[in-house]
Parts: C-alpha cells; sequence; structure tokens
C-alpha cells in the first residue's frame, strides 16, 4: 500500500489530478476496483439506505492495516463544497469538471485498539462521497492540500488513542440538494456507517 500512494503522491503535482494509479506491487485491491478509474466517473447503482448518522458521530469497526488489525473509532465530521471555479483549477482537464464541483469529506478516526502502524494507513480509503444518493467520481491527489487534512504518508507509527483527520475529494453535480459520507473498511461486506449533510 505505501508503494502505491507513494506512487500517487509524486504522480499528482500541485493542482493537476493524475488519472487512478494501479498498485505498484502484485495483489488486487477490490476496493479500489470499484472506485471510479477517471477523474470523474460516476457510479449510478445506488446503494441500500442504512441509518445516518449525525455529524460527528462515531462508529467503531476493526480494519485489516499491511501489519495489524486495529480498531478504530470513525465519525465524518463535515462536507466541504466548492465551486465550478474552484474545481476547473483543480482538475487537468477543466472540460471534464463542467456542471461539477469538488466535495471534500473530513473523516476523524481514532486509533482505539490494536498494535501502532508501521506501515500508511489504508483506512482513510474506505470514505466515499454519495450525492443525492450517486457515488460521485474520486479525484486523486486532491485531498492531500485541503485545509484541516493530513497526509496518509506522514501516519506510520499511528498508535493507540492517536486521532487523525484523513480527507476523500470527489466531484459531485452542482445542484446537489444532499450530500453523504459513506464509510466501511475496504474489503468488507458490511453495511457502511452514512453520514448526511446538506450542500450548501
Amino acid at each position: 500500500m505505501l508503494c502505491k500512494k507513494t506512487a500517487l503522491r509524486f504522480a499528482a503535482p500541485v493542482a493537476v489530478l493524475a488519472l487512478a494509479l494501479t498498485a505498484c506491487g502484485g495483489g488486487d485491491d477490490k476496493k479500489s476496483e470499484d472506485k471510479p478509474k477517471g477523474e470523474a466517473a460516476n457510479s449510478q447503482a445506488k446503494p441500500k439506505a442504512p441509518s445516518a448518522l449525525a455529524a460527528g458521530e462515531s462508529t467503531t469497526a476493526k480494519v485489516k492495516e499491511e501489519d495489524a488489525t486495529v480498531t478504530y473509532e470513525v465519525a465524518a465530521q463535515k462536507v466541504d463544497l466548492g465551486t465550478e471555479a474552484e474545481t476547473k483549477k483543480l482538475v487537468s482537464d477543466p472540460k471534464k469538471a463542467k456542471g461539477l464541483v469538488a466535495a471534500v469529506a473530513h473523516v476523524k478516526y481514532t486509533h482505539k485498539a490494536g498494535a501502532p502502524l508501521a506501515d500508511v494507513p489504508d483506512v482513510g480509503d474506505g470514505a466515499e462521497i454519495y450525492a443525492d444518493g450517486v457515488r460521485g467520481g474520486l479525484l486523486i491527489g486532491a485531498s492531500e492540500d485541503a485545509a484541516g487534512c493530513e497526509d496518509e504518508l506522514e501516519l506510520e507509527g499511528w498508535k493507540k488513542g492517536e486521532s487523525h483527520v484523513l480527507c476523500q475529494t470527489y466531484l459531485v453535480p452542482v445542484g446537489t440538494k444532499e450530500l453523504e459520507v459513506h464509510w466501511t473498511p475496504e474489503d468488507s461486506e458490511s453495511e457502511p456507517a452514512v453520514w448526511k449533510f446538506p450542500a450548501k
């Protein structure tokens, strides 16, 4: 996972986002295969509607990291919505962002139990943004520069009791009325935790 995330970081210059890249090593990442492969690819499949949590309300789940199984407390805090003009500056081809805006989900993760991480965490990869019930298009490389978001590549050694805010950025349609943050551990068949936010 470190190889994959490092490649993504260096492949995406500031304010220019690369297309999704494949992992450096062998093994397929099922979760990443399910995500959009381009800058603004959308999934039309509508998920089931589980009970929503309030902003900042937490859920607890176990996540299989590269070197250990860790129990995390997870709480989506907010979703920042950009403008069309700001979004065009984020993508390498502004035409692909026509009619879309960037939505940044801020999710707080607290290491509750398990060994300290010896590698880059995978827990943040489980967050997705839905706009009016439809998953948005994942933007690679945008979240690390968003205000209030931490860089996963700097979190090796994350230990019990520590909390960090990791973000995911998705493109969603202009005029979206309701945003949802869905989170579930990678490769998990369990229902996602869902937080609802008005699109301001």
